[in-house]
């Protein structure tokens, strides 16, 4: 019984013997005690000659040992050796992939795939997207005129003038922001070009001294409906153009000229004084 070899049974006298007629000795496994393997010991006293062989006429025949006279070596191969045979020619039998039984149906067992398709040529309308640089928008003819038409409505409302740029002074950089207005059937309006300026880089306590953000109470606006509404009144909406434009500027803040769009009659060393409070600077929502 495994892990143990043998047991202690009740031991026999050497005067007992069985006779040819009985059959093998059982041995009894009432209160023995089961000893591990490097602990046990058989007590028992060696079988007899005539002993062994009824022992041995019960076994079965595929449970007797081999017999010392047997003529056949234990070294012989089981099968022939062929005398020509190398092992370099031996092929090795690769293993097929596994095969996967799940019942669930995907488009990899189909072999459904996605074509892919490469064109050698594509072609972009820059006029439906809004660019994020001066470079990109410059390749569009809906950009540039929308660029150009802002230039045109900070020159008529006197937003700055050219001069040298002062020692000590502070330059401010500028950026083209660009957006498509769309109709309420989702066509395109116009194009929106903005010219803002980086009032990130302004210093405070020289181009400004402190900051605004105006904005409307939402109580404000429900008085103003309710007074409409009770006194009958029609209300109307509208939109100022180029409103921070209106608002004179009271500290004096210098920008670089817009790329582009450089006074050819001036040196490329002056910069814009600016008169009015445009869009980005600090000041823009106080004026």
């Amino acid at each position: 019984m495994f892990p143990f070899t043998s047991v202690h049974p009740v031991s026999l006298s050497s005067s007992q013997s069985l006779p040819s007629s009985s059959p093998p000795p059982s041995i009894s496994f009432t209160n023995t005690v089961l000893s591990p393997i490097s602990s046990l010991s058989i007590s028992s006293p060696s079988p007899s000659t005539y002993e062994a062989n009824e022992l041995l006429t019960a076994l079965p025949p595929s449970s007797l040992p081999a017999s010392p006279s047997a003529t056949q070596p234990a070294t012989q191969s089981p099968l022939p050796v062929d005398p020509d045979f190398q092992p370099e020619s031996l092929r090795v039998v690769s293993l097929l992939p596994p095969v996967n039984l799940h019942p669930m149906t995907t488009r990899s067992k189909n072999g459904i795939s996605k074509r892919k398709a490469f064109s050698a040529s594509t072609s972009i309308d820059l006029s439906n997207i809004e660019p994020s640089s001066f470079k990109a928008a410059s390749q569009s003819p809906e950009w540039q005129s929308a660029m150009r038409e802002e230039i045109e409505a900070l020159h008529a409302q006197g937003t700055w003038d050219l001069v040298p740029l002062p020692p000590h002074k502070n330059l401010v950089g500028y950026k083209w922001v660009y957006r498509i207005k769309k109709n309420a059937d989702g066509s395109i309006a116009r194009h929106k070009a903005r010219l803002v300026a980086k009032g990130f880089s302004q210093e405070e306590g020289i181009d400004y001294y402190e900051t605004f953000s105006p904005v409307v109470k939402p109580t404000t606006v429900r008085l103003v409906l309710a007074l409409a509404a009770q006194f009958q009144w029609s209300l109307r909406q509208l939109d100022v153009k180029n409103a921070f434009l209106h608002g004179v500027l009271q500290e004096e803040v210098y920008m670089i000229q817009p790329q582009g769009f450089e006074n050819e009659h001036y040196s490329s060393d002056f910069v814009c004084r600016l008169k009015k409070s445009l869009y980005g600077l600090k000041q823009a929502p106080r004026a």
